[in-house]
């Protein structure tokens, strides 16, 4: 194999790459729009008078062309009026009437609030961009005769790829030959770098660190973690919050009503309250341009993104703005034991043996036994102890499923395994108070047995996550109720309830009994979240009006919750949730700002205390004010 070859450099993003330049040819037109009404304003002084209007007409077109590219587009491909429209018959009415400044001004901060806006998704689609880059594109396949750079969506499961130090890796796989460390910080948000061996599992995006490794293809490009988190992101920013569609469903009759309005205003008060022609059409233009519900449009989509957008950044996936907004609402959250509240892996925490046999030779002789065992609790039953050389004369060894082992040392037969397994009368009678106590602390027990006496147990718990304790009270600090659901006995829910001081628990579920039980709370908490990893928790996640799922869960429990954490940390779901609320807050402080404005400037137009000038900065100042407190939600 050719271990020297160069891997070629990955291209930018072509899709955001686009996102990037439309960003910054908005904000350049705008700004050219702005130096030229500059321009405009001094020739005007100096006597200019047709040069000025000239540069005011070029400003025009400058800066108002996306926008009325934009609305045309639309009102043909949807057949609905819509702000973009209205705006430019507004500047277009202004300059009919004289006001050639009013109305390039009018477009040039219109065309800055729109810039604004691609500015917000841009900026939502950079934690897209920064993962895509992070992805190679190419991956050094390997076949009985050749090795050769291929694209990795020609992959195939089954496929072999060699990964050299130093390089990342590009599809999600397993090691097949080799040992090294890898930085998967990129995936779990963790510094420090993993040790993985043969048959260690590697995820796309990953950079491995120290040395050569060949990695069997376990997932096809499209079905990567990574192509995941990018799927849930640009799903999110696609799919819109009820308050955006009732506002989207609401602009199109709302400028209908505006141009009707606008229509009357230009005959009405001719007629009734005797104005001039002049006048009359004056503050039919200064009503158009102040009753565009441009900063009620801008109030919530540009609020959305940016919380999105921050969410993404702190490994917190939402599949919608819909999501986003309801879980501010939230009034109860209820939480799966195994894997969610617990790291849903046993750890040993007595290890007994009885008095007259030698501890250091049953602890080597267990683990002896138990390393030719791949049970999770032999596993952890190994860690504790360490490892051992293996036992002299170790043979006959016998994995029972769902008992135990059974194997044989020089002449002694071993047992180790449940407790009906090594004879459950005798240990009651032996260890009675003992074993009662530690199964009432929700522990589990396995016994060592040799040539039918027990010589030893020891005791297993599913710890609790390390940062479990903080989240839940930080989210009773915010009026949160927290409720464990769980499928274990009524005591081990009892006690892991009192330990993390929760509210409640329901215990002995099964999963299909979940989703009613979640029914149930909604019944009594009307809004509730679920948090949950496994395949038995789908349905509750379904029933919740919030499901979150642990990001290292099942796929089932990824692909039905609203919510992903991705970095599987619970600290962040208050977090999530302070932001939700806070997000909901600025967008109603957007509308009641937005609609107080318009409200204020329809009024003072039909009074006639309100020019042209005025109403342009009256009406688009607020919508970059909007829009500027939308952005807030970036940060923090």
């Amino acid at each position: 194999m050719d271990m020297n070859a160069v891997v070629p450099k990955n291209e930018p993003s072509k899709r955001f790459l686009r996102h990037s330049l439309f960003q910054h040819s908005e904000l350049m037109c705008a700004l050219i729009s702005g130096v030229l009404i500059i321009t405009g304003w001094l020739l005007q002084r100096n006597d200019f008078t047709y040069a000025s209007i000239f540069s005011y007409c070029i400003a025009f077109m400058i800066g108002g062309f996306a926008k009325a590219k934009e609305g045309l587009q639309e009102t043909i491909t949807e057949r609905t009026l819509n702000v973009e429209l209205l705006m430019v018959l507004a500047a277009i009415g202004s300059m009919i009437i004289g006001y050639w400044a009013e109305g390039a001004i009018l477009i040039f901060i219109f065309a800055m609030s729109g810039a604004l806006e691609t500015y917000t998704l841009n900026k939502s689609n950079q934690e897209i961009a920064s993962l895509m880059e992070l992805q190679p594109e190419e991956a050094l396949l390997l076949t009985s005769d050749k090795q050769q750079y291929v694209h990795v969506s020609s992959l195939q499961i089954g496929d072999l790829i060699l990964v050299k130090a130093g390089e990342r890796i590009g599809i999600d796989g397993v090691i097949e030959k080799g040992l090294t460390t890898i930085d998967e910080s990129s995936i779990t948000g963790e510094p420090l770098p993993v040790t993985k061996e043969v048959t260690g599992e590697v995820f796309a995006g990953t950079m491995n660190i120290s040395g050569s490794i060949v990695v069997r293809v376990t997932k096809r490009s499209t079905e990567t973690l990574f192509q995941k988190i990018i799927h849930l992101v640009q799903q999110a920013q696609q799919e819109k919050s009820p308050s955006q569609q009732f506002i989207e469903s609401f602009e199109g009759k709302y400028v209908k009503g505006v141009l009707l309005f606008v229509a009357l205003m230009m005959v009405v008060p001719h007629y009734l309250l005797e104005w001039s022609w002049e006048t009359t059409f004056y503050h039919a233009i200064v009503l158009l341009v102040v009753a565009s519900p441009c900063a009620v449009v801008a109030s919530i989509m540009p609020a959305t993104l940016s919380a999105i957008s921050n969410c993404a950044r702190s490994g917190i996936l939402f599949k919608g703005g819909v999501h986003l907004e309801n879980l501010g609402k939230i009034q109860a959250i209820v939480f799966d034991k195994t894997g969610t509240l617990t790291a849903g892996k046993l750890t040993v925490t007595d290890f007994v043996v009885v008095e007259g046999y030698d501890e250091q030779d049953v602890r080597r002789s267990v683990s002896s036994i138990e390393q030719h065992s791949n049970h999770p609790l032999a596993k952890a039953i190994v860690q504790y102890i360490g490892d051992a050389q293996a036992a002299y004369g170790l043979h006959h060894f016998q994995d029972v499923p769902g008992a135990g082992v059974r194997a044989q040392i020089g002449a002694d037969v071993w047992k180790i395994g449940k407790a009906a397994f090594v004879g459950e009368a005798a240990l009651d009678e032996r260890f009675g108070e003992v074993l009662t106590s530690r199964r009432n602390e929700g522990k589990t027990l396995i016994f060592f047995q040799v040539n039918e006496e027990i010589v030893g147990y020891c005791a297993l718990l599913d710890t609790i996550r390390h940062d479990a304790h903080d989240a839940l009270h930080s989210l009773k600090t915010i009026g949160i109720h927290s409720i464990m659901l769980t499928g274990d006995h009524e005591k081990t829910a009892q006690r892991l309830t009192a330990a993390l001081q929760m509210e409640a628990y329901i215990a002995e579920c099964l999963p299909e009994t979940k989703g009613q039980h979640i029914q149930k709370l909604k019944e009594q908490y009307e809004s509730v979240a679920m948090v949950g990893d496994g395949i038995n928790d789908a349905p509750a996640l379904a029933t919740a009006n919030v499901g979150i799922a642990m990001g290292e869960g099942t796929d089932v429990a990824i692909d039905t919750a609203d919510v992903i954490l991705m970095k599987n940390e619970l600290q962040k779901l208050p977090k999530a949730v302070l932001l939700s609320k806070r997000m909901n807050t600025i967008i109603k402080q957007n509308l009641w700002f937005s609609s107080a404005v318009i409200v204020g400037l329809i009024i003072a137009t039909l009074t006639q205390q309100m020019n042209l000038p005025l109403g342009v900065i009256g009406h688009e100042g607020s919508t970059i004010l909007v829009i500027m407190n939308g952005l807030r939600l970036l940060k923090g």
